[in-house]
Formats: C-alpha cells, sequence, structure tokens
C-alpha cells in the first residue's frame, strides 16, 4: 500500500462523517437505537456490562446484524482488518489461520466463547478456522492486555463470541446455500424461552471441495458439522443456573510440502454454571468448563489432544455507583499425543480482583492478578485506567497494564523429530503497555482514537537456525517494541449504516531492528450498507499493507486490496435470500509465504424464520 493508495483518502473521508453528523445538531429520540448500536455494552472488557464509552478500552462489537448482513463463511472474515486485527492463512475454507492482535503473536489472542477458553494446549493458539460464524449472535474485540482479568496470553487483547440465549415464543430458522468452490451450507436453529427458562439449539454443515491452496498440488476440501446446545432458567429468588455444549468436527485437507494430506479434527466446549444473589448487593458466579482442540493427521501419523478444565469463582459487589469483582480460578491442561512430550500437563491456579469505580465524571478501573503455574513459575500482572467525560460527546482514556504469554507445550516440550525440537528453558514472555483513547459519541455517529505503545521482554519467536526456511526451535527474543494508532468510526445516516478501520502499527524486534514477521503495519477497513424496503445492499473493501514472511525481513509479501459487494432480499413474509461476492477485483494475494487465499466467488443462501 503506497502513498498514492487510493482507499486512503477515501477512509479519511468516511473519517469525518461523524463530524458530519455532529454539525447537524443533537440527536433525537429517534437516534436512541442508531445510539445503542453505535455505542452498545461491551462484558469481555471489564467483566461487567459497560457501554464501550464506560468500558475506558479500545473495543469493536460486531453485532447480530452485521454477522446476518455479512453471512460469513470464516469466523475470522468477520475479524480481517477491524482496528488493531490481523489475519493470516494457509489458505481457505478449514486451513490453519492465525490472529494477531496489535502486532502480538497469534498465541497472544485467547478465545472466549461464551466465557469458556478453547485452545490448543500444543500448539498454544486456537483454531478459528473450525468455527462456523452462523451459530453465534455476537464478537466483542477488546484489544490491549487484559492478563490481569484472563490470565496468560491476553498480551494483545481478548476475542470473545457469544451464543444467542433465546427469547419469546418458539422461533425456527433454516438457512440453505452454496456457491462457488461447490461450496454447500445448511443450518438450523430453535430458540426462545418459557417462564424463567431460556434455551437454543443448532446444527450447521458446511462442505467444500475447496481451490488450489498451493500452485500445482491440487484443491484442498473442508467440511464442518457442529452442534451447539444453550440452556438456562432464572428462579424466582435470582438466582441462574445454565448449561452450554458446543462441538464441531470435520475434516480439512492440506499439501503437505508437495504431498497430499488430511486431518480430523473436533473441537469442543462444555460448561456449567450457577449465579446466586447472596444479597442485593452481592452476586457470586461459578463456572466449571471443559474444552477440547482434537487433531489426527495420518500422513505424519500423529494424535494431538488436548483438553483444558476449569473451575472459575466470581463475586460481583456494587456499592452505590462503583463495584468490586474478586474472584479465583483454577485450570488444568492435559495432553493426549502420539509425540512422546517430556511433559502430558500442568495446573495453573489464580486469584484476582478489579474495582470498578466512579466518580463521575471522572472513572477508575484497577485490577491485579497472581497466576501460579506448575511449568514456569509465578507471574503478577495488573492494570490501570483512568476515563474523563470531557463533556457530553467526549470521552478520554489512559491506561497502563501488564501481562505475560505462557509458553505452549510445543514451545517447552517438543522432542527432537529432526525438524523441531522444544526449548525447556523458555521464559515466560512479559509485556507492559501504555495507551492514550479518545472517544466521541453523538446520536447517530461515534469515532475513537487510540495511540498505544507496548514494550515486551523475552518475546517468544520460532528461529531458523541454519537458514532452511524451516522454524527449528523458539527462542527469547529479549525485548520487543510494538507502537501503534487506531482510528474507527461509524454513522448512520440516511438509512445507511457505515464503518470504517484504520489501523497502523509497528511492531519492531529491538535487537535486529526488523519488523515482527507475519504483521502487517497498515490496513483498512470501510463496511457499507443500506436498507431499500425489502431490500439491503452493502459491501466491505479491506485493504492491507505489506508483511515480511521471515524475521530477517527479506521475504516479501506484497500488500492488497478486496471487495466484497452483498445484497438481501425479503421476499414472502418469514422468507429472505442473501447473495454475496467475495474479492470481486479476483486479486491475487497471500497471507502467509506459499499459500494462496481463494479468488472470486460467490455464494447464495435462503433462509426461513428467525427474528
Amino acid at each position: 500500500m503506497n502513498k498514492s493508495h487510493p482507499s486512503r483518502g477515501l477512509a479519511f473521508a468516511l473519517a469525518a462523517l461523524p463530524l458530519a453528523v455532529q454539525a447537524q445538531g443533537h440527536a433525537s429520540d429517534a437516534d436512541d437505537a442508531a445510539a445503542e448500536t453505535l455505542n452498545p455494552l461491551v462484558v469481555t472488557a471489564a467483566l461487567a456490562p459497560r457501554t464501550a464509552d464506560e468500558s475506558l478500552a479500545s473495543v469493536t462489537v460486531i453485532d447480530e446484524a452485521q454477522l446476518r448482513r455479512q453471512d460469513p463463511t470464516d469466523i475470522t472474515d468477520a475479524l480481517r482488518a477491524q482496528p488493531g486485527v490481523d489475519v493470516t492463512s494457509n489458505g481457505g475454507f478449514g486451513k490453519n489461520t492465525g490472529v494477531y492482535l496489535r502486532g502480538t503473536g497469534r498465541e497472544s489472542t485467547p478465545l472466549l466463547i461464551d466465557g469458556i477458553r478453547l485452545r490448543s494446549a500444543t500448539d498454544g493458539a486456537p483454531a478459528w478456522q473450525f468455527l462456523e460464524p452462523r451459530l453465534f449472535e455476537r464478537i466483542e474485540i477488546v484489544r490491549g492486555p487484559r492478563g490481569s482479568l484472563y490470565g496468560a496470553d491476553a498480551v494483545g487483547g481478548v476475542v470473545q463470541l457469544f451464543t444467542p440465549e433465546g427469547e419469546g415464543e418458539p422461533t425456527p430458522r433454516i438457512t440453505l446455500g452454496g456457491g462457488s468452490f461447490d461450496t454447500r451450507r445448511a443450518s438450523a436453529s430453535l430458540s426462545g424461552s418459557e417462564g424463567g427458562t431460556r434455551y437454543y439449539v443448532a446444527a450447521s454443515r458446511l462442505e467444500s471441495d475447496g481451490y488450489e491452496i498451493v500452485d500445482g498440488e491440487g484443491d484442498k476440501g473442508y467440511d464442518n458439522t457442529t452442534g451447539l446446545m444453550r440452556l438456562s432458567h432464572t428462579f424466582a429468588g435470582g438466582a441462574e443456573l445454565g448449561v452450554l455444549a458446543l462441538r464441531a468436527r470435520g475434516n480439512t485437507e492440506f499439501d503437505g510440502y508437495g504431498t497430499p494430506g488430511d486431518t480430523d479434527y473436533a473441537q469442543q466446549v462444555a460448561g456449567v454454571y450457577g449465579e446466586l444473589p447472596i444479597t442485593e448487593a452481592w452476586r457470586s458466579r461459578l463456572t466449571l468448563s471443559e474444552a477440547r482442540d482434537e487433531q489426527e493427521t495420518p500422513l505424519y501419523g500423529s494424535v494431538f489432544d488436548t483438553q483444558t478444565r476449569t473451575a472459575r469463582w466470581e463475586n460481583t459487589l456494587a456499592l452505590g455507583p462503583h463495584e468490586l469483582v474478586a474472584g479465583t480460578e483454577y485450570a488444568r491442561d492435559e495432553v493426549d499425543s502420539t509425540t512422546a512430550f517430556d511433559e502430558d500437563s500442568r495446573d495453573n491456579t489464580a486469584v484476582f480482583t478489579q474495582a470498578l469505580l466512579d466518580f463521575s465524571p471522572l472513572s477508575v478501573q484497577a485490577s491485579l492478578r497472581h497466576d501460579d503455574n506448575e511449568a514456569f513459575g509465578e507471574e503478577t500482572t495488573g492494570s490501570l485506567a483512568l476515563g474523563v467525560a470531557l463533556d457530553e460527546i467526549h470521552t478520554l482514556r489512559a491506561s497502563y497494564g501488564t501481562a505475560f504469554r505462557a509458553p505452549s507445550f510445543n514451545d517447552l516440550y517438543y522432542p527432537d523429530d529432526g525438524y523441531f525440537v522444544g526449548n525447556p528453558d523458555l521464559d515466560p514472555e512479559t509485556s507492559e503497555t501504555f495507551e492514550l483513547g479518545l472517544r466521541g459519541q453523538l446520536g447517530r455517529g461515534f469515532w475513537d482514537l487510540a495511540v498505544y505503545r507496548s514494550e515486551v521482554d523475552d518475546l517468544i519467536t520460532n528461529i531458523d537456525t541454519d537458514g532452511d526456511g524451516f522454524v527449528d526451535t523458539p527462542e527469547n527474543v529479549e525485548r520487543a517494541r510494538i507502537r501503534g494508532v487506531e482510528l474507527a468510526t461509524g454513522a448512520e445516516v440516511n438509512d445507511w449504516t457505515l464503518r470504517a478501520a484504520l489501523t497502523y502499527t509497528d511492531p519492531e524486534n529491538r535487537e535486529t531492528g526488523k519488523r515482527l514477521p507475519n504483521r502487517a503495519s497498515r490496513s483498512l477497513r470501510f463496511d457499507a450498507d443500506r436498507a431499500l424496503g425489502d431490500w439491503s445492499l452493502g459491501g466491505s473493501l479491506i485493504a492491507q499493507g505489506e508483511r515480511y514472511a521471515d524475521a530477517d525481513n527479506t521475504e516479501r509479501l506484497g500488500g492488497f486490496a478486496t471487495l466484497d459487494l452483498r445484497a438481501g432480499w425479503s421476499f414472502a413474509p418469514g422468507w429472505s435470500t442473501r447473495l454475496t461476492l467475495e474479492n470481486l477485483l479476483d486479486k491475487q494475494y497471500q497471507t502467509v509465504r506459499g499459500y494462496n487465499s481463494p479468488g472470486r466467488a460467490a455464494f447464495v443462501s435462503v433462509s426461513f424464520g428467525g427474528r
């Protein structure tokens, strides 16, 4: 992306839209719904519901309406180029995917599903590519360190996916569709509530023959079957009991350095929680959960099955306008694999506390957490955020936070197989981040500007020690620095819903002066949608700058821009159809060296029921 890139002028023009909205005068009562959409409630940032401006954090919410309009095939299609977010992939349709938040590593962004963490304990990162986006109604992206709330790996931030709770009369929804690459999709759900009981059950199936992710190696297919159940009941006294169960399984084909292979996978989340009002001011919540990541690859004769069992006890005390949160958490990782790890389990025990203080117009958030891990010892993390409501429109915030990334089982214990070997002497990477932000909110427009600087010690990175192009072992980089600027803005004007995000990131290895690999330094996302009676039209423009595939910055992957278009039509009561055209200009690009991203594609779907 060079200085003359046309999308840059477009982005800055859109960034000024909320100012134009402001110039039109104060919002009327008719603007309330738009204001709630543009300043939504967020729970991930502070463990308690806060509007985006009250959260004192850089947050992005992708709500149900946005997900329905965009109808992404992959959950990361909705994340791509959001403020501070970079996504890499070894090809589309179920291929290895990494999410980099604010220039930190792919293992430094925890993924939560309704509060339950899902990841591979061996690899250290979530398998984003196996999650079906149609089963979720909301995504929250919180940028900046959250180690004091969520423990290990929340260095760049946290992403949380929410499933529907169910409300009102029994509501079915059925969607059938398909399109390019011989892709077929189907999903069905039933949701509702009766008395104090809420329920949501759903299932989905996706099959695709895929495309040629590596030149000359043939199409690589993918299939996914997912089931989801969420059930909760609120008793007369205010106590609540709920369960969640999600399981995704299937097969994905890949290119194994010239030899075709495939992986059978399963992703599973299960949990039960109970919440009890001890007094009018004190609520106590206990959650017991299990998450599994299972993968079997016959080509390599490998099985990697990991599970994490967690017990979390959280207490919230309301003191007038203030809230105190305190709790404890115990987690155990276990590995069952054909690879003989030196260790196959580890425990982590933590205690945490947080104060949410409101001295209007000043707000204060302070948190502290102590982790004791069987594998690498003790870590203490904390954060402090201050916010000032400058007037009815603008909120200024400043924050400081620390975090750490725990070495994975692969990092520490992987045996020498001639290609890779773990490093038992690795230290956890630690970070401290300073951030300054300003958010404006008025009627049908908002804007949020954030600047930050992170200093990372003992950054864990994979090293190619013999220069053959393949990773050999992980090592600690003594010092890294990441600094950046993010601008997010949006407006609802004359039936148009407009959003834009501009990101500049400078992730540098301070020992070499080189950019950290696999990260793009500049990105733009622009979404525009318009309602036209029974019709809706929209599109997304995504542009990213170059990135480097290696630590020495000798292998450059060029920048790119893609354009997606979409249209929806409610053609009868309860019936609708949707058409999406992805990568309309058929841009050829790579985010991981050697792996092609999908070209031009078209998908159509028909739905019945739902809200």
